[in-house]
């Protein structure tokens, strides 16, 4: 049995977050992929409120899901109705899942202004709606709203409606920070006092208002609460939710160190201490992992998933599965991980599917420089001349504004020409580039001419384009593509542009970063100038030169 079950309601709770909306397709690949992940429950949304919750869970049922529970999501009765008339649990159970979850007022202040019935009410409307899904479901779990607020203000009360919830037949109660407000410390007194009034086991769903749903959560795990509830990457509503790839990898990696002996857990049985929600229950070495250490790797993946099908962009900085989590950027730091990656590192980042990254600025040592030359297959020593020079050139070029942190196939191309390798792919003869708007109300037309030269031929070719940079960059590759076939497999993928310095207005410095690819891989490179063609210019040639020493290394069978 597991010291602590998952429970996912990135469906649910998750599309309540702003700009998130997943399509019914989105919702049953992810329910597939947090399946994969290990996670016990998944709620797939609350099957009264849109059709494409309710066609969820008809479709779910078709998935070959291996582990996972799907629950349904609902409220208790209305005051107005008897629990076989109210069409909100009616529609639960025509859900048909294994497991419902029914949230219940338990802050006097809702049922005295939101409801408006008597306490005595509130107390019935839980009792007798969990026992009539209880009769009719496997499992039901009942979200305590609003509770520790509730416990704050009327703490008697509060703990009443999980006793009628309890004696409804509750097979979990959740006890749930809804406003997302509380301390770690209000958490651990509230479940302190629950512990010894409830026997039922329990469950935490902690909202993320005052940034702590992680660290609540955690202070409810070593209370002895036994189910946690939060969503893949935080998502919800207002400052999201509890980020269960951060409280997974902390539940995996750091609690589980946290054992008894066999001998100390036999004693507390045999005193009948022992409670299913007891914190010794997590310290037993019978208890099997959060997730299995192949899981675990996956989390990275997940998060990235979600992310994906959310379109939004990853958080870099985010703990465990972002590209930040392990990066190192200050030359001390990279010093210290090249001997102990220990140094300054709290986890190995494989084992949550990630990796170490050494980051190259105006910050960066000789170690940077090392460690990011091994990366790419080249052998340097921190006493070498070049590791001098990529130092120097990289601090020079930082100083007017270019960042290499986003552009490694820049500062690639830079080891190669400080080594003396990097070959010169063509030579610019000139290009001119015109931008005309004929019409008021019609888009402007943009079109660029390019005379190029490769081994003493030379090649002029113009194209139009989607702005004056892709207009740029197609009649280049234009030009280039009779010399360079590979370059027509190439493809702009992204292009931003920075403003490096405000106070000269439409004269100041621009950065542009560019990312490229083709059907292998994915690559950036940036360009510094005044004039935002030129800075683009200078990326895209970057561009178009590491394409071509790629497969020029790929042609010669080693991996850069």
């Amino acid at each position: 049995m597991k010291d602590v079950l998952i429970y996912d309601t990135t469906l649910r709770d998750g599309c309540q977050a702003e700009d998130i909306s997943f399509t019914l397709e989105d919702k049953l690949r992810i329910a597939e992929k947090l399946d994969e992940l290990g996670m016990d429950y998944i709620e797939g949304g609350f099957p009264g409120s849109n059709p494409r919750d309710e066609e969820f869970f008809k479709a779910v049922r078709k998935l070959k899901l291996r582990h996972v529970r799907i629950a349904s999501f609902g409220m208790t009765r209305k005051p107005s109705s008897k629990p076989s008339q109210d069409l909100s649990l009616k529609t639960l159970l025509d859900a048909d899942t294994p497991v419902v979850t029914l949230v219940g007022k338990t802050w006097d202040l809702h049922v005295r202004d939101d409801l408006r019935i008597s306490q005595k009410a509130n107390l019935e409307i839980i009792a007798d709606s969990i026992a009539f899904m209880k009769e009719r479901v496997d499992e039901v779990i009942f979200d305590a709203e609003h509770f520790f607020d509730g416990f704050r203000c009327n703490p008697i009360f509060a703990v009443e409606c999980l006793k009628a919830a309890e004696e409804g037949g509750a097979d979990w109660i959740v006890l749930c920070d809804t406003n997302g407000g509380s301390l770690p410390g209000d958490i651990r007194v509230a479940i302190g006092d629950v512990k010894n009034l409830i026997s039922t086991p329990l469950g935490i769903h902690c909202h993320n208002d005052g940034e702590l749903a992680v660290a609540n959560t955690m202070a409810a795990v070593e209370m002895g609460v036994r189910q946690v509830q939060g969503t893949i990457n935080g998502f919800g509503e207002r400052c999201g939710n509890l980020n269960l790839c951060s409280l997974i990898a902390n539940l995996q990696l750091k609690m589980r160190k946290k054992c008894v002996s066999v001998e100390q857990l036999k004693e507390i049985q045999a005193l009948n201490k022992y409670r299913p929600h007891s914190s010794h229950f997590f310290d037993s070495p019978e208890v099997r992992p959060i997730v299995s250490d192949q899981q675990l790797k996956k989390l990275r993946e997940v998060s990235h998933f979600l992310y994906e099908l959310a379109n939004i962009s990853p958080n870099k900085h985010q703990p465990y599965v972002g590209d930040s989590a392990f990066a190192h950027k200050g030359g001390m730091h990279v010093a210290g991980i090249l001997k102990n990656r220990e140094t300054y590192e709290h986890i190995d980042p494989e084992l949550v599917g990630n990796r170490q990254r050494v980051l190259v600025s105006d910050l960066a040592g000789r170690s940077n420089i090392v460690y990011k030359a091994k990366e790419y297959d080249i052998e340097l020593k921190s006493d070498d001349h070049a590791v001098h020079e990529i130092l120097r050139r990289i601090k020079d070029l930082e100083s007017q504004g270019y960042e290499f942190e986003a552009a490694e196939a820049s500062f690639e191309l830079l080891i190669q020409e400080a080594l003396g390798r990097k070959r010169k792919n063509f030579r610019l003869v000139g290009f001119r580039v015109i931008d005309e708007k004929r019409k008021e109300n019609e888009p402007p037309i943009s079109e660029a001419t390019i005379m190029v030269e490769v081994d003493g031929v030379m090649e002029h070719a113009a194209a139009m384009g989607n702005g004056p940079v892709n207009a740029l960059d197609t009649a280049l590759r234009k030009a280039l593509t009779k010399f360079y076939p590979s370059l027509m497999e190439m493809e702009l993928l992204d292009y931003k542009v920075r403003v490096l310095s405000s106070g000269e207005g439409t004269a100041a410095s621009v950065r542009v970063l560019i990312e490229s690819g083709d059907k292998k891989d994915r690559w950036g490179t940036v360009g510094v100038s005044h004039n935002v063609i030129e800075a683009s210019w200078q990326a895209v040639v970057d561009s178009i030169d590491y394409k071509l020493y790629k497969d020029s290394r790929q042609a010669t069978g080693i991996r850069r």
